[in-house]
Formats: C-alpha cells, sequence, structure tokens
C-alpha cells in the first residue's frame, strides 16, 4: 500500500493524506492516491483560492451560462449566445514552450466546443523575461510557434492578444488562451452525467503516456532546476485529430445524441469523470481495460491520469449507443463505451471484472480541504527595479517618444500576429492594430462582436487592488473604442505560491480589485482559471490577473478604429485622464523601483466616460477612437498616426498649463482606461465635450508628427515614428 511519504512525493500534504485515509475509511491503493492527488491538486480543486472566487459576481441579465461549466456564455440576441474563457498553459510553457502552448490552445477550444459552440476566434496573453534574453527569445519563438500551428490546422483565427516582457517573467513564462464560440441557445449541453444505466462514452485519440501528472507535477508546484526533467509531462498535440473531434461533438449535439459532455484536460479522465458525477449526483464505474491505448503496458493509473489530447467523454442513453458509436466511426475517433452511470456516487475503476479502485465521489470533488490563506501586505523592493535604459529627470521630449515607442511593451506586435491566421471563418473586421478590440461579425447581420485581453502584472504589483481595477477598465475601454457594450468578463489569475503571505495579499485584493470593478461596470465573470506558484528559485513573477471581455455592438460597419482617418479632423484628449509617471513605461525605462500604491481609481466617472465614446463611435461621430495606455498621451497620438498613416500637428502648451504639471508627466504619464485620443469633425468633438471632459489638441494631417509645447518643437516624421515602432520586428520574425 502507499506510504504517507509516497503521497507527499505526489504534491499532497501529510494532513491532507490523513484526510483521505479517514473518508474512504481506509488507506488508498495505489490507483485512489494517483486519483486524489490530482484530483486534490491545486490545478483541479483551486484549493487555495476558491473561497476568493465566490466573491466575484456571477449574475447578470445576458448571463446565458456561468461559472461551473466548461466555459461562460451570454446571450447576444436572435437566439444565439457567445461562449468564452481563457485558461493558463504557464508551466508546461515554461518547460516545453511550442507543446505547451500548443495544447494550451486546444485545451481552450475544446472548453468551448465542449458546452455546443463552435469555436470562431482565438486570443492570448503571453508573459516573457526581457527579449534580451536568450531565454526569452527561445521561449518566445516556439510559443508563438505553437499557438500558430494549432491554431491554424484547426482553422480558427487568431484575432488579438498581447506581450509584455518583463524580467520577473524570466524563468516562468505566462501562456494563456482565450476562444470563443458561437452556439444557439437551445444548443448548449452541460456536463453533468444522468440517467442510471446510461453508457459512458471515450472518444478521440487514444491514451498514451504523454503528460501523465501534468496538473500536480507541472501545474500545481513551483518550478526549478530540474524542469528539463519534467518534459514527459508536457502534452503533445495534435490539432487535425482534434478537428475531428470538434466536428464529431458538434455533430452528436446537433443530432440530440448526448446527455452530457465533458473534455479530458488537466488529470485526463480521472478529473472529467469524477467533475462530471459530482456535477450530477451519480456514480461512475469505469473499465481502463477498454480505453484505447497508444502504448502497450500502461497500468490503470496511468490511464486514469494520461493527459493525452484531443479526448472527449460523453454520457448517451443506451438506445443511441450504436448511433453515437457510428458517428464516431465516420470522424475516425474511435469513440469506445467504457463505463455506466451508476446511483452509488462513487467513482470505481475496473479491469474487466477487477474492481481496482473505488472512490466516493463527494470525497473526491467536494471534501477537497479549502484553505484560508494567511495574509500578509509585504515590504516595498519585493521586486528589483529595471535597468534603466534613459537617464532620470527631465528628458528631450523627442528622445523620449522614439525611445518608448521602440521600448519592448510598446513596439508593434504585428510580425507576430502576421505568424497567426486571423481572416479564416471569414468573420474578422477589425484585426490586430487596426483597433484597439478584435472585430468580428456576427450570423445575423449586421451585429457584431468585440473582444479584448488585457493585464498589466507590473502596475498590480505596486497595488494589487487598483491595478486589477484598472485591468478590467482598460480592456473595457478598449471595448468603448470599436463602440462594443462589455457583457461578461473571464479571467485568468497568475499568481506565486499563495501559501506565501505576501502573494496571498496580493491574490486577496486583486480579486477584492477585480469584483468591485465588474459590479460598478454591471458585467458578470462567467468563468476562468486560477494559475498560481509562478516562481522558481528567482522569485515569484509579477502578480497578473489577466482579464478577456466580450461585448456586442449593432453595426459592424461601423466599427471604430485607431488610425486617423481623414485629414483636417481636430484631435482631442477625451476622459477623466490624471497622468502618472508612476509605475509608467517611461519610469521602467529610467530604472525606477516600482512604487507602493497606485493613484485611485473612479470608477463611476471613467464608465461615464467609456460609455460617452463608445456611443460616438457606434453613431459614426468619430473619425477613430484610441485609449491612451502604455506611454501615455503622446505615444497614443503617434500609434494613431501610424495606424492612419496620417501625421498630425498637436498644440499641447495649453493642455500643459491646465494640468498644472511637468511636461513628461503629461505626455508620457499614464492613466488606464481612463483616456481617449479622438478625431472628427469640430463640431462632433464639441457636442462629445458635452458628455465628458475633452480638450482639442490639433489637427490630423500631413507626414510628420508636429508637437508644440510652450518653448518645446518637436517635429518626427512618420517614417522615423515607424521605424522605431518596429524595432522588435526582428524578435517576432
Amino acid at each position: 500500500m502507499p506510504t504517507v511519504e509516497q503521497a507527499v512525493s505526489l504534491g499532497l500534504t501529510p494532513a491532507e493524506y490523513e484526510l483521505i485515509c479517514e473518508q474512504i475509511g481506509r488507506t488508498p491503493n495505489e490507483v485512489e492516491l494517483a486519483v486524489f492527488s490530482l484530483m486534490w491538486s491545486e490545478h483541479c480543486a483551486y484549493k487555495h483560492s476558491k473561497k476568493l472566487l465566490r466573491s466575484l459576481p456571477t449574475s447578470g441579465p445576458r448571463l446565458a451560462l456561468g461559472p461551473g461549466e466548461n466555459a461562460g456564455a451570454v446571450d447576444v440576441g436572435d437566439g444565439w449566445v457567445v461562449a468564452f474563457k481563457v485558461e493558463s498553459h504557464n508551466h508546461p510553457s515554461a518547460v516545453e514552450p511550442f507543446q505547451g502552448a500548443a495544447t494550451g490552445v486546444g485545451g481552450i477550444l475544446r472548453d468551448i466546443f465542449a458546452i455546443g459552440a463552435r469555436p470562431i476566434a482565438v486570443l492570448d496573453s503571453l508573459r516573457f523575461g526581457e527579449p534580451s534574453s536568450a531565454r526569452t527569445q527561445y521561449l518566445l519563438d516556439h510559443a508563438v510557434g505553437g499557438i500558430g500551428h494549432y491554431g491554424n490546422s484547426i482553422g480558427v483565427p487568431t484575432i488579438g492578444g498581447e506581450v509584455y516582457f518583463e524580467e520577473p517573467y524570466e524563468q516562468n513564462c505566462l501562456v494563456n488562451a482565450m476562444a470563443l464560440g458561437l452556439a444557439r441557445s437551445e444548443g448548449l449541453i452541460r456536463s453533468a452525467a444522468a440517467g442510471i444505466g446510461n453508457p459512458l462514452v471515450l472518444f478521440g485519440a487514444s491514451t498514451g503516456r504523454d503528460g501523465i501528472g501534468g496538473a500536480s507535477v507541472l501545474a500545481s508546484a513551483e518550478l526549478g532546476e530540474e524542469d528539463a526533467a519534467k518534459r514527459p509531462t508536457v502534452q503533445v498535440g495534435d490539432p487535425f485529430a482534434e478537428k475531428k473531434v470538434m466536428e464529431c461533438s458538434l455533430e452528436l449535439l446537433s443530432r440530440g445524441l448526448l446527455v452530457a459532455l465533458q473534455d479530458l484536460g488537466a488529470a485526463g479522465l480521472t478529473s472529467s469523470s469524477a467533475e462530471m458525477a459530482s456535477k450530477g449526483s451519480v456514480g461512475l464505474d469505469i473499465d481502463v481495460g477498454l480505453v484505447p491505448l497508444r502504448e502497450a503496458g500502461m497500468e490503470p493509473w496511468e490511464i486514469m491520469i494520461s493527459e493525452s489530447q484531443e479526448r472527449m467523454l460523453c454520457v448517451v442513453e443506451p438506445s443511441v449507443l450504436d448511433e453515437v458509436l457510428a458517428v464516431c466511426e465516420k470522424w475516425e475517433v474511435g469513440g469506445t463505451a467504457i463505463g455506466v452511470v451508476t446511483d452509488t456516487r462513487a467513482l470505481r475503476v475496473f479491469v474487466g471484472e477487477e474492481m481496482v479502485a473505488d472512490m466516493p465521489v463527494p470525497a473526491l470533488v467536494d471534501d477537497c480541504p479549502l484553505y484560508d490563506l494567511v495574509v500578509e501586505k509585504p515590504a516595498a523592493g519585493l521586486y528589483p527595479a529595471p535597468s534603466p535604459v534613459l537617464a532620470s529627470g527631465a528628458s528631450d521630449t523627442r528622445a523620449t517618444l522614439l525611445a518608448l515607442l521602440a521600448s519592448p511593451n510598446i513596439a508593434s506586435r504585428l510580425p507576430l500576429f502576421q505568424q497567426y491566421d486571423w481572416l479564416v471563418q471569414s468573420r474578422t473586421v477589425r484585426r490586430p492594430e487596426q483597433a484597439d478590440a478584435a472585430v468580428l461579425a456576427l450570423p445575423v447581420a449586421p451585429g457584431g462582436l468585440a473582444v479584448s485581453i488585457d493585464g498589466s502584472g507590473r502596475r498590480v504589483a505596486c497595488d494589487p487592488y487598483t491595478g486589477a481595477v484598472e485591468a478590467v477598465l482598460e480592456c473595457a475601454a478598449n471595448l468603448a473604442c470599436v463602440g462594443a457594450e462589455p457583457l461578461g468578463l473571464t479571467n485568468c489569475l497568475n499568481f506565486g505560491n499563495p501559501e506565501k503571505p505576501h502573494i496571498a495579499w496580493q491574490l486577496t485584493e486583486a480579486i477584492r480589485g477585480l469584483g468591485d470593478a465588474c459590479r460598478a461596470l454591471d458585467m458578470p465573470v462567467v468563468g476562468g482559471n486560477v494559475s498560481l506558484y509562478n516562481e522558481s528559485g528567482g522569485g515569484p513573477i509579477y502578480p497578473t490577473p489577466v482579464v478577456g471581455i466580450v461585448g456586442e455592438l449593432p453595426d459592424v460597419a461601423r466599427a471604430g478604429r485607431s488610425g486617423f482617418l481623414r485629414s483636417g479632423d481636430a484631435i482631442a484628449l477625451a476622459g477623466p485622464f490624471r497622468p502618472a509617471l508612476e509605475a509608467s513605461e517611461l519610469a521602467k525605462l529610467r530604472g525606477e523601483s516600482l512604487p507602493v500604491g497606485l493613484p485611485p481609481v473612479d470608477i463611476a466617472a471613467l464608465r461615464a466616460a467609456q460609455e460617452a465614446i463608445r456611443d460616438f463611435v457606434r453613431f459614426g461621430s468619430l473619425s477613430s477612437a484610441h485609449d491612451i495606455a502604455e506611454g501615455g498621451l503622446l505615444v497614443a497620438v503617434a500609434e494613431s498616426c501610424l495606424a492612419g498613416e496620417m501625421g498630425a500637428t498637436l498644440g499641447l502648451g495649453g493642455v500643459v498649463d491646465a494640468r498644472a504639471g511637468e511636461l513628461d508627466r503629461v505626455l508620457f504619464g499614464e492613466s488606464p482606461g481612463a483616456g481617449f485620443v479622438v478625431s472628427g469633425t469640430g463640431d462632433a468633438l464639441r457636442r462629445l465635450g458635452e458628455r465628458v471632459d475633452l480638450e482639442v489638441l490639433g489637427t490630423v494631417g500631413g507626414d510628420a508628427l508636429e508637437i508644440v509645447a510652450g518653448d518645446v518643437r518637436v517635429e518626427v516624421p512618420l517614417d522615423e515614428l515607424r521605424t522605431s515602432h518596429s524595432a522588435l520586428a526582428p524578435l517576432f520574425a
């Protein structure tokens, strides 16, 4: 029989091992201990975060499917719903970036079609160390290759995303993938097993030893020097196999043949079967001797916890079993009846007639211990100051602008996105760097969807509460710029070791900020993912709550764009923009340490400004709208010049005087989600000024960005702006 030492080696604590023995009334055998070690892992049980997540708002008038299922969904009218979710594949990508990122895309796509929606788009949110690092270049190249390989092969467009470079991600990169899907509302399916005596059918790829222990070995522990030895725990993906599994799943659902459907992700057959049984308050008997294998001699525990990709588990009625298997044969996905729904409330594992495991479902899923975090606000200096690129103090405006445009976190990502297919399925209306959010056409014209993904780990490291609020507002601002109303939010919470009090404080405060921001915007959290233990001997990552928001717009023909459109248009700064240099990109370039705390945010004022921008974009009153993000006001203007291939002349003396601040703060300070650079006719901007703070800055036109601010006069040709903005092109090639 396994010992407590073996349990600890699988990631359980001695106390948890004793609790398992108590709940099942005996010592677990080898199969049972393997199953419990995964079901009680952080990755599957969320034992350090579930109590906190319960505080998030999860209801709303447009909510069609909330947390607890494979993906959430919102109603977009005419009988259609949009399913969406974001998940992480951080630890596998740090060990084997190509397959880690590829299978991350595969996993999030299965979450979408597991509820009956056809995937229509992918976005990715990536974090790496500084670009000068050889490790960063290796991870970036292979992770991007993996994302493109899987998404491009399966025929789902990659329509947007983000990538940032910061030293704390050097050893622990973040690879978060978000997917969207469309379904008819009546076509949604849940994962709860039901119907005593109903067969349990496994279909998809055969089962091997790849990915064994991934949920516990990789996703629920810190990484160390022995990472390379963990490569066998990284799954291997096959997008062409997933395409067949997807089409098979959607046909089975369209023909009404399934009672329940669940994908096999983390912990493989173990978690999918246990969670289906728990949600349905039933038991399941599984014969692992019937599971199709691609490796000989696999032990029962290996079959149960294998994380081989491209597999699905469904419950069907006996009367349609042959029809289900025929559809599986049509799509060449190897459907096999491997078990049955029972009334035992137990997960029992057999090899033929021999029972090799008998585990109460409540003990596996519902009775995992949930921990109260020990919280302690950290002292200053938790993260080292970045290496300086620019000198501190007053700067040359021209040189600062060009340095910011060339900086790793602002420079164009277009060469990266060009490695992805963003047009397949022919829904894409606004693609990367055309607008602040991606825009997709809905099946019923002329309406559309907008989606953005965002998050600043550096700002959250300064102030987890305010930084998380800013992440939500920044993402919502991106949607406002294309004329979209937010409908729902998904999140991926990437943090260090929650058993350390300062990390626990970061996590607690960030979740509090997410909840307050979502409530203030009347926007439900439809689901998400938590990725903890993102740290190594070099320390923790920046606390990085990544948020993805989906919204709708009434007419895709009027979807906003970020680039200036018409020569002669007036340019204005709109919104309650209160720039600060602390924690900004300029502060990073100057090598400044992170401040403790960020300026408080007036969420109501920012919501009102975003609603005004959204309305004016929808009515076609603005030629362009671009939110002021990294780099501040002048960088936003330069980006609008480059996106529209038009210059601008700005007279900023009045802005600087009115805001009573030093030039650098006004031009390069940041206040996420609060300010917008807009262009349009003078009449349109006057009307917008009746709803929001607005200051006219200048005029669109010419082939250079010309700036006059008091004694400062700067002229930068568009070609020079473009050269600086393309500084990272060789890295993304």
